[in-house]
């Protein structure tokens, strides 16, 4: 399935015409700042904000935008050895890998939500997927609620993977794959589950309603399908008031 074009080239361009609108800004109307790097990274990061959301980009990126620029002018003045900058970018690249692509940040699934989880897997054995498993908790702590159940995870981050991967080997009933979840197929689980963003919940929905089988159940973790209203929603009663999204997007159902 053809994803979303990634958000990567409109940070670019909002951190480059950002740029420029804060030296033509400083320029003119704030000379002052010339001798305040921090101060002009701070408009920088202002201008490459406001520039983002005009070009609707996701709304996670603006504190990225607003704080790029000013941290990276307070981290130079640190003088941090260069091999710690390296080990840094490489550590998060491995954690989060190409979330400019995926469009998902890194969520994980806490345990209230788990067991409302739980509560949807039909009383007899069947098999579900977890489109982005993140550490693979999860998908323990469902294994160990239902052993008769089988239960699939896709990762594409490496360090995620390989953390859920380790911790599940135990666990005969599950199964992690390193991979991007587009290219797997939804039609052979009884309940699908996804905490992504709202970037690709049209394109989740395409997928789901070309694949899932009839009585197969779809949830979403905090981010509903737009335009679409679900089945049902269930309100988790933990702190940051998880909602529970559920659809049935088989073809016996518009």
């Amino acid at each position: 399935m053809k994803q979303a074009e990634p958000p990567l080239r409109h940070a670019l361009v909002a951190q480059t015409l950002g740029a420029v609108l804060a030296a033509g800004m400083i320029l003119v109307f704030f000379p002052t700042l010339l001798a305040q790097p921090l101060a002009m990274a701070g408009v920088q990061g202002l201008c490459a904000a406001l520039i983002s959301h005009l070009q609707r980009g996701p709304l996670w990126w603006l504190p990225i935008h607003l704080g790029f620029m000013p941290l990276a002018v307070v981290m130079q003045g640190l003088r941090i050895p260069s091999w710690i900058w390296l080990a840094g970018f490489t550590l998060l690249l491995l954690i989060f890998w190409r979330t400019d692509r995926s469009r998902v940040p890194l969520y994980l699934t806490n345990a209230l939500a788990g067991e409302a989880l739980a509560g949807l897997l039909p009383v007899e054995p069947v098999a579900m997927v977890d489109l982005g498993c993140g550490d693979g908790g999860l998908l323990r702590r469902l294994a160990r609620l239902r052993p008769d159940c089988r239960f699939v995870g896709y990762e594409h981050a490496p360090l995620p993977w390989a953390w859920a991967w380790l911790s599940c080997r135990s666990l005969p009933n599950v199964q992690i794959r390193f991979g991007d979840f587009w290219a797997c197929p939804l039609g052979g689980y009884a309940l699908v589950y996804a905490f992504l963003s709202p970037s690709p919940m049209r394109e989740l929905w395409a997928k789901a309603k070309a694949e899932m089988k009839a009585n197969a159940l779809l949830v979403s973790n905090s981010f509903a399908v737009p335009d679409v209203q679900p089945l049902s929603t269930i309100q988790v009663a933990d702190r940051r008031h998880t909602r529970l999204y559920c659809y049935r997007p088989g073809p016996s159902r518009s």
